[in-house]
């Protein structure tokens, strides 16, 4: 077997991009766990995309867009990543084989339908799913893929067709690695340096459709819902919990990453204060997944009652008004 395969070390992750870089530097010598990972990235907002569509529904992101926590991490921690696209599928294939054949590890994005280890119900077309390439052995790659238990495989065919699909988010072969990883990490620094963007982009993001606004101008819509054709307003709803609950890890899942690098902070730092905001981010997480709960029961066929728009609406308001109270809390702590 290839040396670099048997060297590799993997790790299941809650979410592919943070997984990516966790093992990605931790193989290069810098142990940082998913949640560190992605709290020092800055990655943890609120969005909701009107004009850009997803399977005909508006985007609605619980996290910062995609490589934005490889950006985010050579920002704050001063790492340094490579990153690659390609206009032409043969010339993405060769350049990964390069790589590969030099001993490097190198991280793609690709397509959630065209992965063939993929289970079919699992497969949709969502273009920006991260995964690791370790090595290739007779015309099979072998990947570790953070929200899988063990490696996978992919024939190259199947991995060309999932790098250079088109689309929304079209990954254009884009592979990456890194070419320089600090050996040690000032935390006392870049930990609150870190909380203090991600509080203050929240509360004060300027533009309506982001942060805690954008939570409230999408309490608004729903509202506005029952005045719509109520098989849209299902089909909206049924997208509000698929974006939250099954794309990545949804809006629950990163609020409970935030809530449990906000502890390894609190651990770090000797601060009471962040222990308390870790706390309290995992109440908000909680209220997440009761308003998914909400919005399922609201719409399942077996329902014959009227959707209560307003009070879903209502749930997601308080959702919006926890969310700022454990904010401004950060910016207290820090």
């Amino acid at each position: 077997m290839n040396s670099q395969i048997e060297e590799y070390q993997h790790q299941h992750y809650a979410h592919c991009e943070s997984g990516v870089m966790s093992s990605m530097l931790t193989h290069h010598g810098l142990k940082l766990s998913e949640p560190m990972v992605f709290g020092l990235s800055s990655a943890l907002v609120f969005a909701y995309l009107p004009f850009v569509k997803l399977g005909g529904m508006p985007l609605i992101a619980y996290r910062s867009m995609p490589k934005s926590i490889m950006k985010g991490l050579q920002k704050s921690i001063g790492v340094r990543m490579t990153l690659e696209t390609f206009s032409k599928p043969e010339q993405g294939t060769k350049r990964l084989d390069a790589l590969l054949a030099e001993g490097k590890i190198v991280g793609a994005q690709t397509s959630v339908f065209w992965l063939p280890y993929f289970p079919e119900e699992m497969r949709f077309h969502f273009n920006a799913h991260n995964l690791i390439v370790i090595g290739k052995e007779q015309g099979n790659y072998q990947i570790s893929d953070p929200v899988f238990e063990h490696l996978v495989q992919a024939e190259e065919k199947a991995l060309q067709k999932a790098r250079f699909v088109k689309g929304v988010m079209a990954p254009k072969g884009s592979i990456y690695y890194p070419s320089y990883v600090p050996s040690e990490i000032d935390y006392k620094k870049v930990i609150p340096k870190s909380i203090k963007k991600t509080a203050k982009t929240m509360l004060n993001t300027p533009v309506p459709i982001a942060g805690l606004k954008g939570i409230r101008f999408l309490a608004k819509h729903i509202r506005k819902l029952e005045h719509k054709d109520q098989h849209h307003a299902k089909l909206f709803l049924g997208h509000i919990i698929r974006m939250q609950e099954e794309i990545g890890t949804g809006g629950a899942g990163f609020r409970y990453i935030y809530a449990s690098f906000l502890q390894e902070s609190s651990v770090l730092l000797e601060s009471d204060a962040l222990k308390q905001a870790s706390e309290m981010m995992t109440d908000v997480g909680d209220s997440w997944r009761e308003f998914a709960l909400m919005i399922a029961k609201s719409i399942r066929a077996k329902n014959k009652k009227p959707i209560n728009f307003d009070a879903i609406a209502t749930k997601l308001e308080s959702i919006a008004a926890q969310e700022s109270d454990v904010y401004k809390a950060l910016l207290r702590a820090i």
